[in-house]
């Protein structure tokens, strides 16, 4: 089964490259999603990671307050957003 990990306090300047390459040591990685700025494209500094469950599990433990290109990272299972209630029209 696969799992998705939430990634925080990503350094602004890190890829998608690094990122696999970070958690790959831990496991094989099925994707890297950095998340960006929809109206000025610039990095919000987290992103999410796609792996199987035990290797997930492994990089939880294994990364999370770790640092990374001088930032401590937060790696946490991610949890389905939270959805928003519908836009009200005004009469």
């Amino acid at each position: 089964m696969v799992k998705s990990i939430f990634i925080g306090s990503i350094p602004f300047n890190a890829t998608e490259d690094e990122i696999r390459k970070l958690f790959e040591q831990h496991g094989p990685v099925h994707s890297v999603k950095l998340i960006n700025d929809r109206e000025t494209g610039r990095p919000r500094g987290f992103g999410f990671v796609e792996m199987d469950e035990e290797s997930a599990n492994n990089a939880i433990a294994a990364l999370n307050g770790t640092q990374f290109q001088g930032r401590s990272l937060v790696v946490n299972e991610a949890r389905e957003r939270a959805k928003k209630p519908p836009m009200r029209r005004r009469p």
